[in-house]
């Protein structure tokens, strides 16, 4: 569990961190551009972890005819396949947080439970021997209560961790559903002058 909740924090802090560079720069670099190729192509540049072109290209798409998507309204039709795009980019942005969550909160109960069954195996051996005396009590449980500081190792960087992710990720989703909002606008207005 510890060598899988680094690997995850390791990796998510890096896709997380690319991403908001990504988005921070890619969305005023797009708004910058005086055409939209051209803003694609900025957008190409700039979006590493493809979170911004996903929904560039569904607000460009069009319905699909014969579907009962091409029968809605256009801006129905444009909000649809935006919040879809949305959906598959927030997925992407949040993978690996459900294992996160799980090792914080699983962690510290397999620690206690090592913790208990050192402290049964250290009563047995003294039940075996006959006698109590303080060394034969200290050591096993000694050894037993590592398990617990183990587990509490292991789930207190996924905690923290996933509660940190968890804002970046909250971030970021903001700033896409601000950009998937003025796109939608931004094809819209475009459909009703042409």
């Amino acid at each position: 569990m510890s060598i899988g909740a680094w690997v995850l924090i390791l990796w998510k802090g890096w896709l997380l961190r690319r991403a908001a560079t990504d988005i921070g720069r890619g969305v005023p670099a797009f708004w910058a551009a005086p055409a939209l190729p051209t803003a694609r192509e900025r957008l190409a540049q700039l979006d590493r972890e493809q979170l911004l072109l996903p929904l560039l290209d569904a607000a460009q798409a069009g319905a699909r005819g014969g579907t009962l998507e091409s029968h809605g309204h256009a801006d129905s039709q444009l909000t649809r396949r935006l919040r879809d795009a949305l959906h598959r980019v927030l997925g992407q942005l949040q993978a690996g947080q459900v294992a996160l969550a799980s090792i914080g909160s699983t962690a510290p109960f397999i620690g206690l439970f090592g913790t208990v069954w050192g402290i049964y195996h250290a009563l047995i051996g003294i039940a075996a021997e006959g006698s109590v005396s303080i060394d034969k009590v200290s050591g096993p449980v000694g050894e037993a209560l590592v398990m617990t500081a183990a587990g509490l190792a292991v789930a207190i960087p996924a905690v923290l961790a996933y509660n940190v992710f968890g804002r970046w990720v909250a971030g970021c989703e903001a700033e896409l559903e601000g950009f998937a909002h003025d796109l939608r606008e931004l094809m819209l207005d475009a459909a009703r002058e042409s």
